[in-house]
């Protein structure tokens, strides 16, 4: 029979709906249970991509007698992390404090029954393996720790509460704001850089999208050339690797060797939306046309497998078909050279190293470039654009029987703040490639978000199968409020613009801290042991250094100084830690940037059919400090700071902070003002 989790909107919850484990999805009913029988709480937290998560599904929640011994010991809450971030932060910090390990995913704590944690880990196997005990004996120790230690959890849940408070407290800048933090992480940044490799630092490897935008930025800022090349460069060998889906398109979470040959297959919206944009400005830095391949593939891919019908992107997809990661993506030389002709076979088993040993577990290849195209022409003695054309062919060929394959599980709960990277990302992309199909299917995503997950002025988290729930958090506000300015550059929309302040308003209204910086829950969300107030990047971009970004821009355009001042606030909150250790805060140190040198304010005003031409000439430039709007005269009612008047041909009113520029009518002349903002 069904457990509690079948009525569930999270899909990584539905897989456990079958299990024999009386599980209990997060809530009310399950945390009373508790309290009333006095049992401690057995959490486990996941996600439906995660591989350790399925492998500990299949040897414990799935068998008998573990979920016997668990049912009768604890109450079992099961957590899909996606869906309740706010629950895995607090309990991943905890994790972190008692056992002085990173954690991940799965996740196992063991709480009391007012949800405080006292003994936890990550992944537990059934038997004794890998020096962790088995699970079944673990759930018996930590019972009677329970029953016969009281006394030493309750001082021990004491500590870890004020431990966690502690954490929370920061002292904001009294003085000035400087750019001490930008040069800092530059530094910190060539310090750890693998200048053969690509990334920082060792293995694991993760794409920290917001590190390389932050360096691109520098680059084209201060034209430090080594910004540039370490940022280029990593971008290079990431999509040269299996990192990146050779065949399909799109990147895994991260590879576990430092070349970038061998991801967790696993692939996430939250990386290829910021990635999507980045390889776009890599482009637009570099003019290479790897980088645009790139850019056009991952946003095929995108449309192709994850966008709903009804415009929503879904979440990710999974590491494993068939109970085995990777199986959907890996090769044999054999399986390869079946499928292609024999001239296209000499050029693809080169490129993609099918040549070289396996590189997969042993007997399997995954596809990474392993040699370029032009050394593969010259070494058969063809025209490289011969080979352009093989290699394009056998690609199809073989895309087209991996599509015959079991697919990996796809994910397709609908998360706000995940497609609000993903519409950036793809409007974005779609702005300085000029491809408008990218940009509708970017406002057919935000459109389904203010359709579906847009109420009496909130938000909501997650949506599957039209069922739209959940107190949305902070991310959640300040992702979307981000994406909506990006897509105002690629066409003005004065209803857009009235969303994009009520956003803003929500979050001052929901989330601020009168002491600086935003709480990750709202003030009106669900009491927990702990409340969440960070402005450290994880694998997504720090909700605080987005929501300063983003309200300092909508400041700016709307000359509402109560967007700058929160984002003031913020900014002097973190700004002790960005100065300290620049490591992890990139988003906040781009807020930062924006507000000692503020954007750049372009604001178009002309003809319909003249504004388009000044725009596309403005998007193949990177002026990452420019916010270009362009405003016909059917624009609408305007704010102040964007209501410029009407003349013959196309005027552009050129603004920075408190200094504004007569109207320019000539884009050369606006080409030099954006160049070097300081003439403004």
């Amino acid at each position: 029979m069904p457990n509690r989790l079948a009525g569930e909107t999270s899909p990584y919850l539905q897989q456990h709906a079958e299990n024999p484990v009386d599980w209990h999805p997060w809530g009310q009913e399950a945390l009373t249970l508790a309290k009333r029988e006095d049992r401690p709480i057995l959490l486990s937290i996941g996600y439906s991509a995660c591989h350790w998560c399925h492998v500990m599904a299949h040897e414990s929640f799935e068998d008998a007698e573990v979920a016997a011994v668990m049912n009768g010991l604890f109450v079992n809450i099961k957590v899909d992390r996606e869906e309740r971030p706010d629950l895995d932060q607090i309990y991943q910090t905890a994790h972190q404090m008692l056992t002085g390990r990173a954690g991940g995913w799965p996740l196992t704590m063991f709480l009391t029954p007012d949800g405080t944690p006292f003994f936890g880990g990550t992944y537990f196997p059934k038997a004794p393996r890998y020096g962790l005990p088995g699970f079944p004996g673990l759930c018996q120790q930590v019972a009677e720790a329970w029953r016969d230690r009281r006394a030493d959890i309750e001082q021990q849940n004491g500590e870890l509460l004020k431990a966690l408070s502690a954490g929370a407290a920061a002292r904001p800048l009294a003085g000035e704001l400087s750019g001490a933090p930008l040069k800092l992480a530059v530094e910190r940044a060539a310090q750890a850089y693998d200048a053969e490799f690509g990334g920082f630092g060792g293995a694991p490897k993760f794409p920290h999208p917001a590190d390389l935008e932050l360096l691109l930025r520098r680059h084209a800022a201060t034209g430090e050339a080594r910004c540039g090349e370490m940022a280029l460069t990593t971008l290079r060998r990431m999509a040269e690797g299996g990192l990146y889906d050779q065949l399909g398109g799109g990147f895994c979470r991260y590879s576990v060797d430092e070349r970038w040959a061998i991801p967790h297959f696993e692939k996430m919206l939250y990386d290829n939306g910021p990635l999507l944009r980045l390889y776009a400005d890599a482009w637009l830095v570099s003019r290479e046309p790897l980088f645009r391949r790139i850019a056009e593939e991952t946003a095929a891919w995108a449309m192709r497998e994850m966008q709903s019908p009804e415009g929503g992107y879904y979440s990710s997809l999974d590491a494993d078909s068939e109970h085995e990661e990777g199986k959907f993506y890996v090769w044999s030389p054999e399986k390869v050279s079946l499928r292609t002709t024999a001239e296209e076979y000499a050029v693809v088993s080169t490129h993609y190293g099918l040549d070289r040993p396996a590189n997969f577990e042993g007997s399997h290849w995954h596809l990474i470039v392993a040699q370029p195209l032009v050394d593969v022409a010259a070494a058969l003695g063809k025209p490289l654009p011969e080979c352009e054309a093989l290699l394009a062919s056998a690609r199809a060929k073989l895309l087209a029987a991996r599509e015959a394959r079991v697919r990996p599980g796809r994910d397709d709960k609908i998360l706000t703040s995940w497609n609000a990277l993903m519409i950036e990302g793809m409007a974005h992309a779609g702005r300085v490639l000029g491809r408008d199909d990218w940009l509708a299917s970017a406002r057919r995503a935000l459109d389904f978000i203010r359709k579906a997950m847009w109420k009496d002025g909130r938000l909501l988290a997650t949506c599957k199968d039209g069922r739209a729930h959940l107190n949305a958090y902070l991310d959640d506000y300040a992702c979307l409020l981000k994406a909506v300015l990006e897509l105002l550059q690629a066409e003005f929309d004065a209803g857009l613009l009235a969303f994009a302040e009520a956003l803003g308003n929500a979050l001052l209204a929901h989330f601020e801290d009168a002491a600086g910086g935003f709480w990750f829950t709202s003030h009106d969300h669900e009491a927990l042991i702990h409340r969440v107030k960070t402005g450290h990047d994880n694998a997504t971009p720090s909700g605080n250094g987005v929501a300063a970004h983003a309200l300092q821009r909508l400041g700016h355009l709307t000359g509402d100084m109560r967007f700058l001042a929160a984002a003031d606030r913020t900014l002097r909150l973190y700004y002790p830690d960005m100065e300290r250790q620049p490591g992890g805060f990139a988003s906040l140190i781009m807020a930062l940037e924006e507000a000692l040198t503020p954007p750049a304010i372009v604001v178009l005003r002309g003809p319909p059919d003249q504004l388009p031409d000044w725009q596309g000439k403005i998007a193949a430039h990177y002026w990452p400090w420019a916010i270009a709007l362009g405003l016909p005269a059917s624009a609408g009612k305007l704010p102040p700071a964007l209501d410029k008047p009407l003349k013959d041909g196309v005027n552009a009113w050129v603004c920075s902070g408190v200094k504004c520029l007569e109207p320019i009518d000539d884009f050369s002349c606006l080409e030099r003002v954006c160049k070097s903002p300081e003439l403004i």
